[in-house]
């Protein structure tokens, strides 16, 4: 059969553009290990900037006029769900060994599996549970906090007793995370100093952008404080990097822990993830915070542009 693929056409520099993607037809011959899956629902995710670029990084960069790849909800012949990462594309042929069934709650969309009971959830959980662990009472400090690892990260430290800051761009980033998310207290970094925002001091910095959030969040941090290093969208365009955090030698005699990690190091916690989150939406008390882009697969590229220009709420999933 046939089926069409969005390829990497060019490898872009600076901002992505229309012309970096190409939309392609090719033919699909099954192996005999392979089962074939018709994608419902697909992800577009910051990470995905940096393997179009050709460097060195923790997973190899996409090929020149191939497919690119990414996580993707889709449905077997049977009609069962799984999760896979062969993205980018309306139909799939995918070794059994990496298809992941999935069990969807009644009331959520399959979606769900791509944001807040995916990828992006989990790396929420593990930065507050395990890389920068919060305690009750503590003054937690979430960057793009309306975004899709962002919005779950808040919600958690709420749920977990702590008092819990934001930052976004915009006023209606603002309200939402103020009004929909629950944040005690949220500064828009396009207008405000974060410095002035976080004068009273934090005790967890979850970083998502890297840049001047997380220079005045370590001048911030409190004696002992913890920082957990997820990304830097605010840099992920950039020809030129611009110069790192000045005051780095903070972290010495405020016996800071500032470490990175990726969550797919830590697969062997996904049950007590999905435990935890799953229990939260199951309970009313974390809230899906997602945009669905309608159009089909032609509406990938430009739904991958507009998300990394800030343009969207919560998980960004494109609907196939």
């Amino acid at each position: 059969m046939q089926t069409r693929e969005i390829r990497l056409a060019r490898r872009p520099h600076g901002e992505p553009v229309d012309e970096d993607f190409e939309l392609a037809v090719r033919e699909l011959s099954p192996a005999e290990d392979q089962v074939l899956v018709r994608n419902r629902y697909m992800s577009v995710d910051p990470y995905m900037r940096g393997r179009m670029s050709d460097r060195k990084s923790y997973v190899p960069p996409f090929e020149l006029g191939k497919a690119l790849q990414g996580g993707a909800v889709g449905e077997l012949e049977d009609g069962s769900l799984v999760l896979h990462q062969r993205g980018w594309r309306e139909h799939a042929l995918v070794p059994r060994d990496q298809l992941r069934p999935i069990d969807v709650p009644r009331g959520v969309s399959p979606s769900a599996f791509l944001g807040a009971l995916g990828m992006p959830g989990m790396t929420a959980w593990v930065g507050l549970t395990e890389i920068a662990p919060i305690r009750e009472g503590e003054t937690v400090f979430i960057s793009a906090a309306t975004g899709a690892v962002g919005s779950v990260a808040g919600q958690l430290a709420k749920a977990r007793g702590c008092r819990v800051i934001g930052s976004a761009g915009g006023p209606e980033k603002v309200r939402f995370a103020l009004e929909e998310l629950g944040y005690d207290a949220v500064f828009d970094y396009r207008a405000d100093d974060p410095r002035e925002a976080l004068a009273d001091g934090i005790d967890v910095y979850f970083d998502n952008v890297g840049g001047p959030q997380l220079e005045a969040a370590i001048s911030a941090m409190r004696r002992g404080g913890r920082i957990a290093v997820c990304g830097a969208v605010s840099q992920y365009n950039a020809v030129e990097l611009p110069p790192g955090p000045r005051n780095l030698f903070l972290l010495v005699g405020k016996r800071i822990n500032m470490r990175g990690f990726i969550v797919g190091d830590h697969e062997a916690r996904r049950g007590e993830f999905l435990d935890e989150v799953g229990g939260l939406i199951a309970s009313g008390r974390l809230r899906l915070a997602e945009t669905v882009v309608e159009g089909g697969l032609e509406a990938a590229p430009q739904a991958f542009i507009d998300m990394l220009r800030g343009r969207y709420l919560g998980k960004v999933v494109v609907k196939l």
